[in-house]
């Protein structure tokens, strides 16, 4: 079965080996190569790397944030979750907002609830081929605070089992990219529960895959731990919620944060690094 975490250690080892050197919009540069796919297998336990400590409670308050299709920073904030503010200061805003980003995308695309309508195909079309969720909306680009790097996703069911595919056009392997794994292990483990499936398989397609250049020592110790591997296991995930479905109110469900509880997550620490965000 395929493990994220030997699929991330092979992606951070490719780019620190053969990574080519490119200059980037926040002035600090990285070392990038293009168009990769990590999996892992859902049957292994949720996807969050214990080669560093990643925060499962981040990751769980902004998946709910996107969800509840809200797109200000006081309830990221009032949560714990900070690090948007630099994007937003840097913007230019000033309504305390991210503009319509993720969660405008997914509940009003144009009008559209595309969460509604993934859930209904769900229920009553599981093998259509068009459960598509996007985020990229060229009409809304100029107003947001920054245009999604995870920008759209697929789900396939398949004897009873849901698998997620998330596409990205812009990879921060060491910050960002742990998050996004665990923010779609999420939410492919909350649709699975809301429409009785079992969670298969999570596939990310990433674009432009990079380690900053400062942070490419703390990536070496990504490296360097992994020697290290002695049986660390994937946690487990418990859900007392009924998912992401269709209510009895008609609405998308929003699960509240302490129904989803993560048990057993092993880690070797936390390895700190500065966030890039640049001045444009």
């Amino acid at each position: 079965m395929i493990n994220i975490n030997e699929q991330y250690r092979i992606l951070v080892s490719e780019i620190l080996n053969s990574g080519k050197h490119k200059d980037d919009r926040t002035g600090v540069g990285t070392l990038s190569k293009f168009g990769y796919t990590i999996r892992h297998d859902m049957r292994l336990g949720f996807p969050l790397l214990y080669t560093k400590k990643v925060s499962f409670k981040a990751a769980k308050v902004e998946l709910m944030w996107i969800l509840q299709g809200r797109t200000d920073l006081k309830y990221l904030e009032d949560n714990g979750v900070k690090y948007w503010r630099a994007d937003y200061e840097r913007s230019g805003r000033t309504d305390e907002t991210l503009g319509p980003v993720y969660g405008k995308q997914w509940r009003d695309f144009n009008g559209v609830d595309q969460m509604y309508d993934l859930s209904l195909q769900l229920h009553n079309n599981p093998n259509s081929r068009r459960m598509v969720v996007s985020a990229w909306n060229p009409a809304d680009m100029k107003d947001m605070a920054l245009p999604p790097c995870h920008y759209g996703f697929q789900v396939y069911v398949n004897n009873g089992k849901l698998d997620l595919m998330w596409q990205q056009r812009s990879v921060d392997v060491f910050l960002g990219l742990p998050y996004d794994i665990a923010m779609y292990g999420l939410l492919l483990e909350l649709l699975a529960k809301g429409h009785g499936l079992k969670p298969g398989k999570l596939i990310g397609q990433l674009g432009d895959c990079h380690i900053y250049n400062n942070h490419i020592d703390q990536a070496k110790i990504i490296m360097y731990r992994d020697t290290e591997y002695s049986g660390y296991l994937c946690p487990t995930l418990q859900l007392d919620t009924i998912g992401v479905c269709i209510n009895s109110q008609n609405e998308i469900n929003i699960p509240s944060l302490d129904s989803m509880i993560l048990h057993g997550y092993e880690h070797m620490g936390e390895i700190k690094a500065p966030l890039n965000v640049g001045k444009k």
